[in-house]
């Protein structure tokens, strides 16, 4: 804008001069008119190219003041699209710092997933962990447990002695614990033990069992039965035994005991836990 209006300068005052040309040269046509002496022909070609100047000069103005109308126009529009510009760069900073802070909650609500995930990874570590040594340990832990029915001969006794009971039908033996054989069972460890003996006697005068202990007498019961009607007792024991102690079941002298195909006589055990 300032190089356009310094050219307008330059033009109006080149148009000053060819005014003062022109109007220099009117005097003279009159001075001719009065004086009718001929001019010069120098003088004559100067007064037409001071003319085609003049013209030109004009031309130019005119030229320069469309252009300047022109460009005023352009800047107007350039300045309403700068304010449109302008506006919606507003408009897209405040989404970009909305974006931002939503952005920086993201990254906090991941810092403190990434923070709860990794105590629940270690949490899980070591309860796996707990788990695996439960598993060893339970693994290492012997599993002892029995459970066998006396015999199909249906009555046994009385007898003039006392008798070991030997529970052949065996059913479980987990551990290797209970010898059929023998009738006796030795714990394999020191632990506490559940025991458990169901009698039946049929028609039997006085069905009686004893508990022994490495051959020493924990227990005695007995119920007299004396007609056909059957008589049952169960009895129940909890025991702390040390690796090697025996258990078995005694018949006394003069008593009796009943079993047949249905298993009514039964015992049975198994180890709570170590010590």
């Amino acid at each position: 804008m300032r190089v356009v209006a310094g050219l307008l300068l330059l033009l109006l005052g080149l148009c000053g001069s060819g005014a003062q040309g022109e109007a220099g040269g009117l005097g003279e046509v009159a001075e001719i008119n009065q004086n009718p002496d001929p001019k010069h022909p120098a003088e004559e070609s100067t007064q037409q190219s001071t003319k085609q100047t003049t013209c030109d000069v004009w031309t130019e103005l005119r030229a320069l003041r469309d252009m300047v109308v022109e460009q005023k126009v352009h800047m107007e529009l350039l300045q309403r699209e700068n304010s449109v510009q302008a506006t919606e760069l507003v408009s897209l900073e405040s989404r970009l710092t909305s974006s931002e802070s939503k952005t920086r909650d993201l990254e906090k609500e991941n810092a403190d997933l990434q923070t709860r995930l990794s105590s629940s990874e270690s949490e899980l570590l070591i309860s796996k962990s707990r788990i695996d040594q439960l598993e060893r340990e339970n693994a290492e832990q012997p599993k002892v447990a029995f459970y066998a029915a006396l015999t199909d001969a249906r009555t046994l006794g009385p007898y003039n002695t006392d008798i070991t009971l030997k529970y052949s039908k065996v059913f479980t033996n987990i551990g290797k614990a209970y010898n059929p054989s023998t009738g006796f069972f030795t714990a394999p460890v020191k632990g506490v033990y559940s025991l458990q003996f169901t009698v039946m006697g049929y028609n039997a005068g006085v069905i009686s069992v004893q508990v022994y202990k490495n051959n020493q007498r924990i227990m005695s019961n007995w119920e007299r039965n004396t007609d056909v009607n059957p008589e049952y007792f169960t009895k129940s024991l909890v025991l702390e035994l040390t690796a090697g102690d025996e258990i078995h079941l005694v018949l006394p002298s003069g008593h009796s005991i009943f079993d047949d195909s249905n298993n009514y006589s039964t015992f049975s055990g198994s180890l709570l836990f170590t010590l």
